[in-house]
Protein backbone atom coordinates (compact mmCIF):
# COMPACT_ATOMS: atom_id res chain seq x y z
CA UNK A 1 0.00 0.00 0.00
CA UNK A 2 1.60 3.26 -1.39
CA UNK A 3 1.04 6.28 0.99
CA UNK A 4 2.60 9.78 0.42
CA UNK A 5 2.71 12.36 3.11
CA UNK A 6 3.47 16.64 2.56
CA UNK A 7 3.36 19.35 4.71
CA UNK A 8 2.01 22.44 3.03
CA UNK A 9 2.42 26.07 4.52
CA UNK A 10 -0.15 29.41 3.58
CA UNK A 11 2.99 31.48 3.32
CA UNK A 12 4.91 30.58 0.17
CA UNK A 13 7.78 32.08 1.80
CA UNK A 14 7.79 30.25 4.65
CA UNK A 15 8.83 32.76 6.41
CA UNK A 16 7.46 33.52 10.25
CA UNK A 17 8.30 35.71 12.86
CA UNK A 18 7.89 34.94 16.71
CA UNK A 19 4.56 34.80 18.51
CA UNK A 20 2.90 34.15 15.00
CA UNK A 21 0.64 31.37 13.88
CA UNK A 22 1.83 28.53 11.79
CA UNK A 23 -0.80 26.94 9.93
CA UNK A 24 -0.94 24.94 7.01
CA UNK A 25 -2.27 21.60 5.66
CA UNK A 26 -1.23 18.06 5.90
CA UNK A 27 -1.83 16.30 3.00
CA UNK A 28 -2.22 12.50 2.73
CA UNK A 29 -2.37 10.58 -0.77
CA UNK A 30 -3.05 7.41 -0.65
CA UNK A 31 -4.82 4.59 -3.43
CA UNK A 32 -6.93 2.69 -0.88
CA UNK A 33 -8.81 3.73 2.38
CA UNK A 34 -5.83 3.70 4.65
CA UNK A 35 -5.74 2.50 8.64
CA UNK A 36 -3.82 4.93 10.80
CA UNK A 37 -3.03 4.70 14.69
CA UNK A 38 -3.04 8.63 14.57
CA UNK A 39 -1.28 11.93 13.22
CA UNK A 40 0.77 14.11 15.12
CA UNK A 41 2.61 17.31 13.84
CA UNK A 42 5.85 18.32 15.81
CA UNK A 43 7.05 21.99 15.63
CA UNK A 44 10.98 21.95 16.30
CA UNK A 45 13.37 24.66 16.88
CA UNK A 46 17.65 23.65 17.45
CA UNK A 47 20.81 25.74 18.20
CA UNK A 48 23.58 23.15 17.67
CA UNK A 49 27.30 24.05 17.69
CA UNK A 50 29.97 22.31 16.49
CA UNK A 51 33.27 23.29 17.63
CA UNK A 52 36.17 23.42 14.92
CA UNK A 53 38.98 20.88 15.08
CA UNK A 54 41.16 23.49 16.26
CA UNK A 55 39.13 23.85 19.57
CA UNK A 56 40.18 20.53 20.93
CA UNK A 57 41.66 20.33 23.86
CA UNK A 58 39.81 23.55 25.01
CA UNK A 59 38.80 24.25 28.44
CA UNK A 60 35.53 22.12 29.46
CA UNK A 61 32.67 25.43 29.54
CA UNK A 62 33.55 25.66 25.98
CA UNK A 63 32.25 21.95 25.78
CA UNK A 64 29.40 22.38 27.79
CA UNK A 65 28.55 25.00 25.67
CA UNK A 66 28.55 23.38 22.38
CA UNK A 67 25.71 21.34 23.28
CA UNK A 68 22.83 21.56 21.30
CA UNK A 69 19.90 23.39 22.83
CA UNK A 70 16.00 23.33 22.06
CA UNK A 71 14.55 26.52 21.37
CA UNK A 72 10.87 25.18 20.27
CA UNK A 73 9.44 21.90 20.95
CA UNK A 74 5.93 21.12 20.84
CA UNK A 75 3.36 18.36 19.13
CA UNK A 76 -0.61 18.63 18.25
CA UNK A 77 -2.44 15.62 17.23
CA UNK A 78 -4.13 16.42 14.50
CA UNK A 79 -6.15 13.45 13.70
CA UNK A 80 -7.20 10.50 16.00
CA UNK A 81 -6.70 7.13 14.84
CA UNK A 82 -9.29 5.91 12.62
CA UNK A 83 -9.56 5.78 8.55
CA UNK A 84 -8.34 8.01 5.72
CA UNK A 85 -10.35 7.30 2.53
CA UNK A 86 -8.93 6.73 -0.55
CA UNK A 87 -7.32 9.41 -2.57
CA UNK A 88 -6.53 12.79 -1.31
CA UNK A 89 -7.28 14.04 2.24
CA UNK A 90 -6.10 17.62 3.53
CA UNK A 91 -6.01 18.04 7.50
CA UNK A 92 -5.72 21.58 8.78
CA UNK A 93 -2.91 22.54 11.53
CA UNK A 94 -2.27 25.88 13.37
CA UNK A 95 0.76 25.80 15.85
CA UNK A 96 2.13 29.28 17.86
CA UNK A 97 5.28 30.26 17.21
CA UNK A 98 6.48 30.57 21.01
CA UNK A 99 9.67 29.77 22.40
CA UNK A 100 10.30 27.46 25.03
CA UNK A 101 10.28 28.98 29.04
CA UNK A 102 14.25 28.42 29.65
CA UNK A 103 14.64 30.18 25.86
CA UNK A 104 12.75 33.24 25.88
CA UNK A 105 13.62 34.23 22.84
CA UNK A 106 13.67 32.58 19.00
CA UNK A 107 16.86 32.98 17.21
CA UNK A 108 16.49 33.61 13.61
CA UNK A 109 17.11 31.02 10.98
CA UNK A 110 21.21 30.70 10.10
CA UNK A 111 22.75 28.06 7.92
CA UNK A 112 27.00 28.14 9.11
CA UNK A 113 29.78 26.24 9.12
CA UNK A 114 29.58 25.71 13.00
CA UNK A 115 26.83 27.41 14.31
CA UNK A 116 22.97 26.43 12.96
CA UNK A 117 19.95 27.29 13.99
CA UNK A 118 17.30 25.10 12.65
CA UNK A 119 13.13 24.84 12.50
CA UNK A 120 11.35 22.47 11.14
CA UNK A 121 7.78 20.55 10.89
CA UNK A 122 7.91 17.10 11.31
CA UNK A 123 4.23 15.12 10.76
CA UNK A 124 4.41 11.02 11.62
CA UNK A 125 1.32 8.83 10.62
CA UNK A 126 1.56 5.78 12.79
CA UNK A 127 0.56 2.28 11.57
CA UNK A 128 0.20 -0.87 13.30
CA UNK A 129 2.84 -2.93 14.01
CA UNK A 130 2.83 -4.68 10.59
CA UNK A 131 3.19 -1.56 8.63
CA UNK A 132 5.96 1.38 8.54
CA UNK A 133 4.66 4.63 10.10
CA UNK A 134 5.03 7.40 7.28
CA UNK A 135 7.17 10.76 8.25
CA UNK A 136 7.48 13.87 6.64
CA UNK A 137 9.66 16.81 7.22
CA UNK A 138 9.32 20.86 6.60
CA UNK A 139 11.89 23.59 7.15
CA UNK A 140 10.20 26.72 7.64
CA UNK A 141 12.55 29.95 8.53
CA UNK A 142 12.48 32.63 11.27
CA UNK A 143 13.20 36.03 11.18
CA UNK A 144 13.19 38.56 13.64
CA UNK A 145 10.41 41.87 13.17
CA UNK A 146 11.87 44.73 11.24
CA UNK A 147 13.03 47.17 13.76
CA UNK A 148 14.20 50.64 13.54
CA UNK A 149 17.97 51.49 12.71
CA UNK A 150 19.44 55.16 14.71
CA UNK A 151 20.28 57.75 12.24
CA UNK A 152 23.78 58.30 13.52
CA UNK A 153 24.19 54.44 13.09
CA UNK A 154 23.15 54.85 9.15
CA UNK A 155 26.00 57.21 8.57
CA UNK A 156 28.46 56.74 5.77
CA UNK A 157 31.75 54.94 6.78
CA UNK A 158 34.82 56.81 4.87
CA UNK A 159 38.08 54.86 4.36
CA UNK A 160 41.77 54.92 2.96
CA UNK A 161 43.42 51.82 2.33
CA UNK A 162 47.46 52.64 2.04
CA UNK A 163 50.72 50.55 3.11
CA UNK A 164 50.97 51.71 6.75
CA UNK A 165 47.35 51.39 7.19
CA UNK A 166 47.69 47.00 6.95
CA UNK A 167 47.51 45.00 9.60
CA UNK A 168 48.73 41.58 9.84
CA UNK A 169 51.66 41.86 6.68
CA UNK A 170 54.74 39.30 6.69
CA UNK A 171 56.33 40.66 3.84
CA UNK A 172 55.67 44.64 3.49
CA UNK A 173 58.53 44.68 1.19
CA UNK A 174 56.28 43.27 -1.46
CA UNK A 175 53.50 45.72 -1.23
CA UNK A 176 53.89 48.51 -3.38
CA UNK A 177 53.36 52.23 -2.56
CA UNK A 178 49.26 52.25 -3.32
CA UNK A 179 46.34 54.66 -2.14
CA UNK A 180 42.42 53.66 -2.40
CA UNK A 181 39.63 55.58 -1.06
CA UNK A 182 36.47 55.11 -0.87
CA UNK A 183 33.27 54.73 1.72
CA UNK A 184 30.81 52.15 2.68
CA UNK A 185 27.29 53.94 2.72
CA UNK A 186 27.03 52.43 6.53
CA UNK A 187 28.50 50.56 8.94
CA UNK A 188 24.68 49.04 9.73
CA UNK A 189 23.09 47.46 6.92
CA UNK A 190 19.12 45.87 6.10
CA UNK A 191 19.20 42.55 5.18
CA UNK A 192 16.77 43.20 2.76
CA UNK A 193 18.65 45.38 0.79
CA UNK A 194 22.59 45.39 -0.54
CA UNK A 195 25.60 46.28 1.27
CA UNK A 196 27.04 49.39 -1.16
CA UNK A 197 29.01 52.26 -1.41
CA UNK A 198 32.57 52.83 -3.71
CA UNK A 199 35.75 52.32 -4.38
CA UNK A 200 38.41 54.39 -6.10
CA UNK A 201 42.37 53.34 -6.52
CA UNK A 202 44.05 56.55 -6.84
CA UNK A 203 47.66 55.48 -7.12
CA UNK A 204 49.36 52.62 -8.01
CA UNK A 205 53.14 51.87 -8.78
CA UNK A 206 52.01 48.24 -9.88
CA UNK A 207 49.76 46.54 -12.35
CA UNK A 208 46.00 45.69 -10.61
CA UNK A 209 44.82 42.18 -11.41
CA UNK A 210 41.52 41.92 -9.26
CA UNK A 211 39.53 43.95 -6.81
CA UNK A 212 37.11 41.63 -4.62
CA UNK A 213 34.71 42.19 -1.59
CA UNK A 214 34.66 39.53 0.79
CA UNK A 215 32.12 38.36 2.49
CA UNK A 216 32.70 36.90 6.17
CA UNK A 217 31.10 35.38 9.19
CA UNK A 218 32.44 34.96 12.29
CA UNK A 219 31.20 32.78 14.26
CA UNK A 220 32.00 32.73 18.55
CA UNK A 221 31.20 29.68 20.74
CA UNK A 222 31.14 29.42 24.03
CA UNK A 223 30.79 31.62 27.59
CA UNK A 224 32.55 33.97 29.25
CA UNK A 225 35.02 31.31 30.52
CA UNK A 226 36.28 30.69 27.50
CA UNK A 227 34.98 30.42 23.56
CA UNK A 228 36.72 29.42 20.26
CA UNK A 229 36.23 32.24 17.65
CA UNK A 230 36.08 31.26 13.71
CA UNK A 231 35.97 33.34 10.80
CA UNK A 232 34.91 31.96 7.03
CA UNK A 233 33.90 33.43 3.97
CA UNK A 234 30.11 33.19 2.86
CA UNK A 235 30.45 34.76 -0.71
CA UNK A 236 33.18 36.40 -2.93
CA UNK A 237 32.14 39.01 -6.17
CA UNK A 238 34.96 40.67 -8.14
CA UNK A 239 34.26 44.46 -8.55
CA UNK A 240 37.27 45.39 -10.80
CA UNK A 241 38.78 43.33 -13.18
CA UNK A 242 42.33 43.54 -14.55
CA UNK A 243 44.09 47.17 -14.08
CA UNK A 244 41.57 49.05 -13.33
CA UNK A 245 41.43 53.22 -14.32
CA UNK A 246 42.89 55.51 -12.02
CA UNK A 247 40.95 57.98 -10.33
CA UNK A 248 37.22 56.04 -11.57
CA UNK A 249 34.86 55.49 -8.92
CA UNK A 250 34.07 51.43 -8.62
CA UNK A 251 30.16 50.95 -7.13
CA UNK A 252 30.49 48.37 -4.03
CA UNK A 253 27.41 46.57 -4.14
CA UNK A 254 26.94 42.76 -2.72
CA UNK A 255 22.95 41.72 -1.80
CA UNK A 256 23.34 39.07 1.03
CA UNK A 257 22.86 35.06 0.78
CA UNK A 258 19.29 34.09 2.41
CA UNK A 259 19.93 31.59 4.65
CA UNK A 260 23.90 31.80 4.95
CA UNK A 261 24.02 35.26 6.71
CA UNK A 262 20.77 36.78 9.70
CA UNK A 263 21.10 39.62 11.53
CA UNK A 264 23.57 40.22 13.86
CA UNK A 265 23.28 37.77 16.73
CA UNK A 266 24.45 37.29 20.38
CA UNK A 267 23.17 34.90 22.46
CA UNK A 268 24.36 33.18 26.05
CA UNK A 269 26.60 30.37 24.32
CA UNK A 270 27.67 32.13 20.83
CA UNK A 271 27.64 34.62 18.57
CA UNK A 272 27.65 35.54 14.63
CA UNK A 273 28.97 38.56 13.78
CA UNK A 274 29.91 39.51 9.70
CA UNK A 275 32.73 41.43 8.26
CA UNK A 276 34.06 43.00 4.82
CA UNK A 277 37.03 42.18 3.12
CA UNK A 278 38.15 44.68 0.71
CA UNK A 279 40.98 42.95 -0.90
CA UNK A 280 43.81 44.29 -3.80
CA UNK A 281 45.19 41.61 -5.83
CA UNK A 282 48.45 42.76 -7.97
CA UNK A 283 49.85 41.71 -11.17
CA UNK A 284 52.64 40.04 -9.07
CA UNK A 285 49.32 37.63 -7.21
CA UNK A 286 50.78 39.37 -3.68
CA UNK A 287 47.21 40.39 -2.12
CA UNK A 288 46.15 43.06 1.04
CA UNK A 289 42.81 43.25 2.39
CA UNK A 290 41.35 45.73 4.61
CA UNK A 291 38.91 44.35 7.00
CA UNK A 292 35.41 46.34 8.35
CA UNK A 293 33.07 44.86 11.09
CA UNK A 294 29.37 45.55 9.56
CA UNK A 295 26.45 44.80 11.79
CA UNK A 296 23.14 42.85 9.64
CA UNK A 297 19.84 44.33 10.73
CA UNK A 298 16.43 43.64 10.08
CA UNK A 299 14.53 46.89 8.97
Amino acid sequence: MSITLDIQLKRYNRIYHQGEIVSGVVVVESRSETRHDGITLTMDGVASIQLSPRSAGLIESIVNSSKPFTLINQSVEVAKSGRLAAGKTEIPFELALTPRSSSKTLYETYHGAYIMVHYSLRCDLKRSLLAKDVNKSQEFIVEYRPGSVAKEEMQPVPFEIRPETLQNVRDRARIPRFLVKGHLDSAVFPLSKPLSGELTVCECERGISSIELQLVRVETCGSTEGHTREASEIQNIQIGEGDVCRGVALPIHMIFPRLFTCATTTAPNFKIEFELNIVIIFDNDHLVAETFPIKLVRC
